[in-house]
């Protein structure tokens, strides 16, 4: 399974965010410009964060953007389904109404799906690994993300 740009830019984002431990909100463009990513694309993902009320955002001379929330308060699984909606390996496999799993083919009266049981387990481990790590599992303070990145 491979995550969108959406996913990717936007954890990167956060991480960013959390690193500031509290610190005053940041400029969308110092982020764009510290991370490498574009303004345009990163207006558009924060919209999405700040309806999932994970960021908070703030207008005039000091404004910009902070985290809504304490980092580990903040689940990986949060930032990932602001971003890219409901989580599923494939795209047959959804999560109904009640919470369990369903595959569009045995839906649409075609049986029983003889791969239904690898995806779930799939979409089982990577929604668990999502819902136990936290944003403040990825923030490092600034100076040393860029010592590591380097």
């Amino acid at each position: 399974m491979m995550f969108s740009t959406k996913a990717e830019y936007g954890v990167r984002v956060m991480a960013h965010l959390a690193a500031r431990d509290g610190a005053k909100p940041v400029a969308l463009g110092a982020i764009a410009t510290a991370e490498g990513l574009p303004l345009a694309y990163l207006e558009h993902l924060m919209a999405r964060l700040r309806r999932a009320e994970l960021v908070a955002s703030r207008r005039g001379a000091h404004g910009g953007y902070s985290l809504a929330r304490p980092a580990e308060a903040i689940s990986m699984a949060e930032v990932v389904e602001a971003l890219e909606g409901d989580i599923a390996p494939i795209e047959c496999i959804s999560e109904g109404a009640d919470g369990d799993l369903v595959c569009a083919r045995e839906s649409n009266g075609d049986g029983t799906c003889p791969t239904k049981l690898l995806w779930t387990r799939v979409r089982g481990s990577i929604v668990t690994t999502l819902r136990e790590m936290t944003l403040s599992d990825l923030a490092q303070p600034a100076p040393e993300r860029k010592k590591t990145a380097a």
